[in-house]
């Protein structure tokens, strides 16, 4: 079943979840009509790889072609319409930014991956249950609300500053009028009636300049408040959900709303800037005594530059943290000479800007590592699907210095993947008279010089951005605090959601608990320690916990991945556990299992049944990446062979627990039919008939414990079928025996 065909099968509440993230960057319509194409394409690989993201936009437009050609011949008129407009739309915004959609699309499906998993979840995590907190939203909603208000304020005091101007050009000229008569004519009653006139129009004016400086300054205090409190905590949020996201948390949406709200608010503090400005220029040309414009602009205008100065700094954010290419799933760790990519915004949007501002990256202050590429690069507008004002450097590479003695530092494992670095952005924008320094720096970043360094390197990102919102604690691991098992739980569900497309449920999580702390029954208040999860072998095991859990997701990606997705690995489930679930089943009944014993590897476990009415189960020793590679696992359950005493090798594999049969399970996945027979002309040795490994295991009377599953044969079911065609099943019993007993 394809992840979408699943997706469309969730309840209500989830689905509204998947409505909030599909619009016109990826049209809903595109995702559906083209569900199993765009799945089968590696997006996560596109969005840091032009060449590739190029060549997949450009069989994107191709696919939605076929899709428009096909509804032609239906005579769909609304579809086509829709298609067209799509494909324009995708046509226009990618075009030059090809890895814009990768990112998109690859994003999208994370969150499709993510929200599957938290479906098949009883209740839904506490990490995420804060993200989404409904306090959250409406506070969002405030913000929205205030900003449109605060805007039209300006605007409207945009009409009493014209106002205030037309009316002192009027009085300027009366006044200037009267100035112009003779001594004699300004003694006459009709000039007296219009000073009269003239000094209550300057009191007009008067009482229009207070208004007009109270409005002013009302708008002023609005933004202020907004910033100091509902603006500042929006941001922070933000920050806050980019941290779990890049740990494979729910996407951190929201950014372009900030932007918005940051540009309303900027474009009404430079509104106020231009009408103090304007008030200057009235003073000029008409001033009194007790003229309000003197005592109160200047201070006005030094709070609008401050509330500007702040509004600039806290706009340049770091869009999207630092990542390899080669390693899209682990951001924040850096190996040396490797290029990574980072992306900046500034959230104030101006058309003045583009262009205009030239970001530079550097790193640390310490001097031990310097980075190399393109570090200074001009922000623009054009880069963006959604023409924000952004920069994204794309080669920066880190580069580790000698030290004095000519060696290099420190690289001890610990050190290296528990020792934070900052990469840090600066820039200066000038604007209306205005010059303003802007810093900001990325999340703390690993840096690796081993890709063996690369588990232990992640586990610290994780263990940081799950422990902290600090967004600059570089000393952190000089005393780590502990984390709540349970956030530890869903963050753990959240590597296999995010890397191998399937969270974990209560059950598999249940046991993660267990094999972290014990068998305690509940562990909701459980606090664990870094050492603990990172550092502190597991109790028998010459390996941590977090190296037996990053082994498995190593093996879950390069080899059982389709099996996993499908949801028929079992996996996280104790030897006590599975005997429990098995021994009530129809024998011939499997699970599969990761090993506790074994880094990255796998096993399955049946039960049978024995002629006094015993029920027996039988292992097979784990399977690990090396004899996976060799032979597919499918293929592997398909093929099996038990060999008994005084019979003829046979499948023991009948049903999947709990009750589905083996091949409709796990059909899909086989290599080739079993009942294939190859001749000899077919390939191979000429003379030879083609041979293939099945794996075999041999079960003795007086043992329950299978042989070793490394005991490959090189004998495929239609080899068999062959050989039985001129031997008996004794001789060949015989000859396997005989095979087995020099092993």
């Amino acid at each position: 079943m394809s992840q979408w065909s699943q997706v469309q099968q969730l309840e209500i509440k989830f689905l509204e979840q998947v409505d909030q993230f599909y619009d016109d960057n990826f049209p809903m319509e595109i995702r559906h009509l083209l569900a199993q194409w765009i799945e089968s394409q590696d997006w996560e690989a596109a969005s840091n790889n032009e060449a590739m993201a190029t060549i997949l936009l450009q069989n994107l437009l191709i696919q939605v072609d076929e899709q428009l050609d096909r509804v032609s011949q239906e005579k769909n008129l609304l579809l086509i319409h829709n298609l067209k407009r799509i494909r324009k739309l995708l046509q226009g915004k990618y075009h030059g930014n090809p890895m814009h959609i990768a990112v998109i699309i690859s994003n999208c499906l994370r969150e499709e991956r993510r929200i599957l998993a938290a479906a098949s979840m009883p209740v839904q995590g506490p990490l995420e249950k804060s993200l989404q907190n409904s306090v959250v939203s409406e506070r969002q909603r405030n913000v929205e609300h205030k900003v449109s208000a605060i805007k039209n304020s300006a605007q409207m005091t945009d009409q009493d500053v014209k106002y205030l101007e037309d009316l002192q050009e009027e009085f300027d000229f009366r006044y200037k009028t009267i100035q112009s008569l003779e001594q004699s004519d300004k003694n006459s009653a009709l000039i007296k009636q219009e000073m009269l006139a003239l000094q209550a129009m300057l009191n007009t004016l008067d009482y229009k300049r207070k208004e007009v400086l109270s409005k002013i300054g009302r708008v002023i205090h609005e933004i202020d408040m907004l910033m100091s409190n509902m603006l500042t905590e929006e941001l922070l949020d933000w920050k806050r959900r980019q941290q779990i996201a890049c740990i494979g948390g729910p996407l951190h949406g929201g950014l372009d709303q900030l932007q918005n709200c940051f540009t309303l608010l900027a474009e009404s503090l430079f509104q106020v800037r231009r009408q103090l400005e304007k008030l200057d220029e009235l003073l000029t040309r008409l001033t009194y005594d007790g003229d309000p414009i003197p005592v109160q602009r200047p201070q006005l205008l030094e709070k609008v530059n401050f509330l500007l100065y702040n509004l600039f700094r806290n706009s340049f954010v770091v869009e999207r943290q630092p990542c390899m290419p080669t390693h899209p799933q682990r951001p924040m760790v850096l190996k040396t000479l490797i290029q990574f990519t980072v992306k900046l915004r500034l959230l104030i949007k101006l058309p003045e800007l583009n262009y205009q501002i030239r970001v530079k990256a550097t790193i640390d202050n310490n001097r031990r590592f310097v980075l190399c590429g393109t570090h200074v690069k001009a922000m623009n507008m054009d880069e963006s699907a959604n023409g924000s004002l952004a920069v994204e450097f794309r080669h920066l590479q880190p580069k580790e210095m000698k030290s004095s003695a000519g060696s290099k530092g420190n690289e001890g494992p610990h050190m290296v993947t528990e020792e934070l670095h900052s990469i840090s952005f600066e820039t200066q924008v000038c604007l209306y008279g205005l010059t303003i320094n802007l810093e900001t720096s990325s999340l703390p970043v690993v840096m690796i010089s081993n890709v063996s360094q690369l588990p232990n390197a992640w586990a610290s990102i994780i263990w940081y951005n799950l422990s902290t919102n600090d967004p600059q604690n570089l000393s952190f691991f000089n005393n780590p605090p502990a984390a709540t098992l349970s956030q530890l739980l869903e963050v753990l569900s959240w590597q296999f959601s995010s890397y191998v497309g399937r969270g974990l449920n209560s059950e598999q999580l249940n046991m993660l608990a267990e094999k972290l702390m014990g068998q305690q029954v509940s562990y909701s208040d459980y606090q664990l320690s870094w050492a603990k999860f990172c550092k502190e072998h597991l109790p028998g095991k010459s390996f941590t916990f977090w190296v037996w859990l990053e082994a498995i997701l190593d093996l879950i990606k390069k080899h059982i991945l389709p099996l996993w997705i499908d949801g028929y690995v079992m996996g996280f489930v104790s030897k006590e556990k599975e005997r429990i679930l098995l021994k009530d089943k129809t024998p011939g009944t499997f699970l599969l299992r990761f090993s506790e014993s074994n880094l990255g590897g796998i096993t399955f476990t049946w039960v049978d049944q024995l002629e006094n009415g015993e029920v027996t189960f039988h292992s097979v020793e784990p399977y690990n990446k090396g004899r996976l590679a060799a032979l597919p696992f499918a293929d592997i359950l398909r093929d099996y062979k038990v060999i008994m005493a005084d019979n003829v090798p046979e499948n023991p594999l009948k049903y999947l627990y709990p009750d589905i049969p083996k091949d409709k399970a796990f059909g899909k996945h086989y290599s080739c039919q079993p009942n294939e027979v190859s001749k000899p002309s077919d390939g191979g040795v000429k003379g030879y008939v083609p041979s293939v490994f099945i794996p075999v295991s041999k079960i003795l009377n007086d043992s329950t414990d299978p042989h070793s599953p490394s005991d490959l044969l090189p004998m495929s079911p239609s080899v068999y079928a062959v050989l039985r065609e001129h031997l008996s099943p004794t001789a060949i019993e015989t000859a396997v025996r005989c095979e087995l007993s020099h092993r």
